[in-house]
C-alpha cells in the first residue's frame, strides 16, 4: 500500500508534464500562425504599394437581358454599369425602394446612392436600407446618419451581454439587395463604393419580374426580424413557386444554410461541365470531396480565384487545396485582379449568382442569399462571362505549383487551422 502511494505522485507529475507539453505546443502554434500572418500582411502590404498607382483593368462583358419565365434577367459584370441601373431604377420608384448592403462606402458613389434615397424619400417614396455595423466600421458616423424621412437599420451581430454566448449571434449581414416597388430587384457581390465600380471584377443579376416579389419579402423578414419595436414593415409580398428561379437565404439565427446544400447538390449532378468563380475559396470537407467526386468521374471542372485578395490569409488558406484539386483533375485560374464574384454554372443549364463566398463564414456562419436559375440562356451567358475572365488569367499546372518554395508550403501548413473559422 505504501508503494501504491509513492507513486501517485509521479503519476500525477507525469500527467501534468503531458498537459504542460499540449499545452506549449498549441502556444507554439498560435505564436507560429501570428507570426506567419504579420509577414503576410507586410508582403501583401508592400505588394499593393508598388501596384498602388497602377490602375487595375479587366475584361467584362456587355450581356443582354434574358427572359426566364415570367422575368427578365440582366447580368452585370462591370460596377458603374450596375450602379447606374440601379441609380435609374431608384430615381423610378413610385412606392418603395428596399436597399440592403454589407459595405457602403462614404465616397463619391456612396454619397450618389445616400442623394438619389433622400431625393426619393423626400417625394414620399417608403425608403428602407440596411446595412452592417461590422461592415462599415471605418465608415464615419455623419455618412451613416439618414434624415427621418428614411427608415435605416444598422445590423449589429451583438446586442447584448448574452449574445457574446450564443455563436448565432455571430453572424453578420453580407446580403446586398435593391428592390424596387416589388417588381424590380437586383442581387449579387457588389458592395457600394467607387472601388467597386471600376477596380472590382464581380457580378451582380437584375430581376424583373414577379421574382422580385421573393427578394421583398426576404428584405422584409430580415428588417422585421431586427427592427426596433413598433418599426415593422406592414406590407407582406405574396410568394409564388417558380421553377426557374429559386432563392435560397441563409438565417443564422435559425441555423439554415441552404445555399451550401444548393451548391452539394448541383454538383453532385454534374455530368458535363462545371465553372467556378468564388472570391473566397476555403470549402468544407462535404462540398470539396463533391468537387474531387465530379471532376474524376470526367466532368470538367474548372475553379477561378483571386490570386493576390484583399484577404491576403484567406488566400493563403485557399492555396492549401490546389494542389488536391490538380491531383483529381479540377483546372485552377488565378485571376490577376481583385476578383469578387460568388457564381457558379453547371452543364449548360444550371447557374447560381448571389452573395455567398464558399467559405466557413458564409456557409455555415452570415446572413446571404443567392438566386438558382434554371435557364440555357443565362447559363451561356455565364460560360461567356467565364470565358471572359479566364482569357485574362493564368493556369496553374500540378508540376508548378508542386514545385512552389518551402517556405510558401510551410505557410500554408501553419496557417490551416484558421480555415475551421474562415
Amino acid at each position: 500500500m505504501s508503494e501504491l502511494f509513492r507513486k501517485k505522485p509521479s503519476l500525477l507529475r507525469t500527467r501534468l508534464s503531458v498537459r504542460q507539453i499540449l499545452l506549449r505546443v498549441l502556444g507554439i502554434g498560435i505564436v507560429l500562425q501570428i507570426i506567419t500572418v504579420v509577414i503576410l500582411w507586410v508582403v501583401s502590404t508592400l505588394h499593393a504599394r508598388k501596384f498602388k498607382k497602377k490602375k487595375a483593368s479587366f475584361a467584362h462583358l456587355d450581356l443582354d437581358p434574358v427572359q426566364v419565365g415570367e422575368n427578365t434577367l440582366q447580368i452585370y459584370s462591370y460596377g458603374r454599369d450596375l450602379y447606374d441601373a440601379m441609380l435609374a431604377t431608384i430615381d423610378e420608384a413610385q412606392e418603395s425602394i428596399y436597399l440592403e448592403s454589407f459595405i457602403w462606402k462614404s465616397d463619391a458613389v456612396g454619397e450618389e446612392f445616400k442623394t438619389h434615397l433622400i431625393r426619393k424619400a423626400e417625394q414620399g417614396v417608403a425608403v428602407y436600407i440596411i446595412f452592417d455595423a461590422f461592415g462599415n466600421l471605418v465608415v464615419p458616423r455623419s455618412f451613416k446618419s439618414f434624415p427621418a424621412s428614411i427608415h435605416s437599420l444598422e445590423y449589429q451581430a451583438i446586442r447584448n451581454p448574452s449574445h457574446f454566448f450564443d455563436p448565432r449571434r455571430y453572424a453578420l449581414d453580407h446580403r446586398k439587395l435593391l428592390i424596387v416597388d416589388g417588381k424590380t430587384s437586383f442581387i449579387g457581390g457588389y458592395n457600394i463604393g467607387s472601388l467597386y465600380a471600376t477596380e472590382w471584377r464581380d457580378t451582380h443579376l437584375r430581376i424583373s419580374g414577379p421574382a422580385a416579389t421573393d427578394l421583398a419579402q426576404s428584405f422584409v423578414e430580415f428588417w422585421n426580424s431586427f427592427c426596433r419595436k413598433h418599426q415593422e414593415i406592414s406590407h407582406r409580398y405574396t410568394r409564388r413557386f417558380n421553377p426557374l428561379i429559386n432563392l435560397h437565404g441563409n438565417d443564422a439565427l435559425h441555423l439554415t444554410f441552404p445555399i451550401r446544400d444548393m451548391y452539394i447538390d448541383a454538383v453532385d449532378n454534374a455530368e458535363h461541365t462545371i465553372s467556378l468563380t468564388n472570391a473566397y475559396f476555403v470549402p468544407d470537407k462535404v462540398l470539396f470531396n463533391s468537387l474531387k467526386s465530379a471532376a474524376e468521374r470526367g466532368v470538367d471542372v474548372r475553379v477561378l480565384v483571386p490570386w493576390n485578395s484583399n484577404h491576403f490569409v484567406v488566400d493563403w488558406l485557399a492555396r492549401r487545396y490546389f494542389s488536391q484539386c490538380l491531383k483529381s483533375g479540377i483546372r485552377v485560374f488565378g485571376y490577376h485582379t481583385m476578383l469578387h464574384a460568388k457564381t457558379c454554372t453547371i452543364d449548360g443549364q444550371w447557374s447560381t449568382i448571389g452573395t455567398a463566398n464558399l467559405d466557413r463564414l458564409s456557409s455555415l456562419g452570415n446572413y446571404e442569399i443567392n438566386a438558382e436559375i434554371y435557364s440555357k440562356e443565362v447559363a451561356q451567358q455565364m460560360e461567356a462571362l467565364f470565358k471572359c475572365d479566364t482569357s485574362g488569367a493564368f493556369e496553374l499546372t500540378l508540376d508548378n505549383w508542386s514545385s512552389r518554395p518551402w517556405y510558401a508550403k510551410l505557410g500554408e501548413d501553419i496557417l490551416a487551422p484558421l480555415g475551421v473559422v474562415l
